[in-house]
């Protein structure tokens, strides 16, 4: 018998069964925007679906179970035979496969690939982050691979398949495959081309046998890697299988696992290999530029998957307080609470609206779009990325105690949130790249002046803004020590044109309040408290 006085009471139901995607009114909207009108009842049924699943309590569950339950390095079967291999919760299969079967490795060549692609990356990242490593490596690996059109016959159907085969074999006898990445050492990261990993060429023309470490390649059971290494013409890419054709297991010795602050469903390992067979991927001495196009595509994977985070933070935060109860009403009814859930939603949807436009660049594939992305894309990084952990951190202020215990999932998404600006180069790599796209090409500043400028008249704050940036870029010597502040000014006035020209009236006039006019104070919940509010944090209700 229960005790008398356990009687619970002012606790909210959990956020289940619900459709992530379908109750995301700025994903939606900008699904609606992004797509041809041909592509939209076929988008709309699938990320339905992915919404659907993804709200469900079975995924749910999944997410949490294979962060309480992270993986484990097996290095020899029990009669002493090296294997290397990690073992996974089930549940991470079940989430891979279920990502992989709704194409979220298979953009390219698609019709709207890239739009329904991050809108799907997006809406199930919110089920769990860490397997979004080895779907986002996949996915990025198919521009690197087209350098050598006979490697990309061989495994580019394999990576934008969506069957997920879990069994490590030769990839001839598979009907789908996952690639990952291996570039940092343990001497730095950042500098590649110092790696001192080698590669020797054999008589078989593009073969190589490579010895070397490996500090950080993640998605260790992937059917193979992309690498670089010192080849006799200097740092070289590299196709790594795990299986060779004739079904021996490659040379890939997995020295340990890393115990990361998040991420803990993602094995990211260190590997050693000596004499380990390799393709080379493009010419010797390019490695860095054949590189370059997955480096970018797993950029803007950081920027998606930080607005998932964001989302997810906000929607638990709004829905906790629109059914907590406190001195007589509503939590959300509450002016200064009401405020901080409009600041937190206005940062998500702007993170959400930037992501889908770089999306669209990459469908669009013109020459203006592709210059775009060439500096709209570090910016993004560098900012989107950074806001998130604030973000998370003070949503979870919102659930107060009970979003510091781990069964909410408040804590599991603040130790992801730093995450993404870490990888794929921290905050001083995307801000020395937007220099120097900056510096060396020009059609690059060009097509984003263009993209803010096409709201340009429509708010006086976001105009000042422009200006701002103008007369920041007006001379660039000296740049490097404030490339931080141009980078995220810029990201913030593209934000503020995307949300002025499609955002609803009141969300556009919040974000350039508070991030562009000055309005608006260093913490979340310093709103001006002169604007709609109360439709600010409606529209965010999940």
């Amino acid at each position: 018998m229960a005790a008398t006085t356990h009687t619970v009471s002012n606790q909210p139901p959990p956020l289940t069964g619900y459709d992530v995607y379908g109750s995301d009114r700025a994903l939606t909207e900008a699904v609606e925007r992004h797509l041809a009108p041909g592509l939209l009842a076929g988008a709309r049924a699938e990320l339905g679906e992915l919404g659907r699943a993804a709200g469900s309590a079975q995924v749910q569950e999944w997410g949490a179970r294979v962060n309480a339950h992270p993986p484990v390095l097996r290095t020899h079967d029990r009669y002493g035979h090296r294997i290397d291999e990690v073992a996974f919760d089930p549940a991470w299969h079940r989430l891979l496969g279920h990502a992989v079967g709704a194409g979220l490795t298979g953009a390219w060549g698609r019709p709207g690939g890239h739009v329904r692609r991050a809108a799907g990356f997006l809406v199930w990242t919110q089920a769990e982050a860490g397997h979004g490593c080895p779907l986002s490596m996949t996915h990025a690996a198919v521009p690197a691979l087209r350098t050598d059109p006979a490697l990309a016959a061989v495994w580019e159907p394999l990576l934008t398949s969506t069957v997920y085969e879990r069994e490590l074999r030769p990839v001839a006898s598979k009907a789908g495959a996952l690639l990952g990445m291996g570039m940092t050492e343990k001497q730095g990261g950042t500098d590649v081309r110092a790696n001192t990993t080698r590669a020797e060429p054999l008589a078989a023309e593009g073969e190589y046998l490579l010895t070397g470490h490996k500090w950080f390649c993640s998605a260790p059971m992937s059917d193979g890697f992309l690498v670089l290494a010192q080849a006799p013409g200097g740092p070289t890419c590299f196709l790594l299988p795990r299986v060779l054709p004739d079904g021996t297991r490659n040379t890939f010795l997995i020295q340990r696992l890393k115990d990361k602050l998040g991420n803990r469903s993602n094995a990211s390992a260190e590997v050693e290999f000596d004499a380990t067979w390799a393709r080379r991927v493009g010419e010797e001495g390019r490695g860095v530029h054949t590189l370059m196009g997955m480096v970018a595509a797993t950029r803007l994977d950081c920027v998606v998957g930080s607005a998932a985070l964001m989302r997810q933070a906000v929607a638990q935060a709004v829905h906790h307080c629109a059914y907590r109860e406190v001195f007589g009403g509503p939590l959300i009814d509450k002016p200064l609470m009401r405020n901080v859930l409009a600041d937190l939603a206005v940062e998500s949807e702007a993170a959400t609206v930037l992501a889908m436009r770089l999306a669209a660049a990459y469908d669009a594939d013109t020459e203006d779009e592709r210059a775009l992305l060439r500096i709209a894309v570090p910016a993004a990084k560098y900012w989107v990325t950074k806001r998130c952990a604030p973000l998370v951190a003070e949503a979870l202020e919102c659930l107060g105690g009970n979003g510091y215990v781990e069964e909410s999932g408040m804590p599991r998404l603040l130790r992801e949130a730093p995450l993404n600006s870490i990888w794929e180069g921290s905050g001083n790599v995307q801000a020395l790249d937007v220099l120097r796209a900056l510096r060396r090409e020009p059609m690059a500043l060009d097509a984003y002046l263009r993209e803010v400028g096409a709201a340009r008249g429509a708010d006086h704050r976001l105009d000042r803004a422009i200006g701002g940036v103008l007369t920041e870029l007006a001379d660039l010597d000296g740049a490097e020590a404030r490339a931080r502040r141009l980078a995220g000014r810029m990201a913030l006035v593209l934000q503020g044109s995307l949300l002025v020209r499609w955002a609803p009236p009141e969300v556009a006039d919040a974000f350039c309040a508070s991030r562009l006019g000055g309005d608006g104070g260093a913490d979340f919940g310093t709103l001006p408290h002169s604007l709609d509010l109360a439709s600010i944090v409606e529209r965010a209700r999940p």
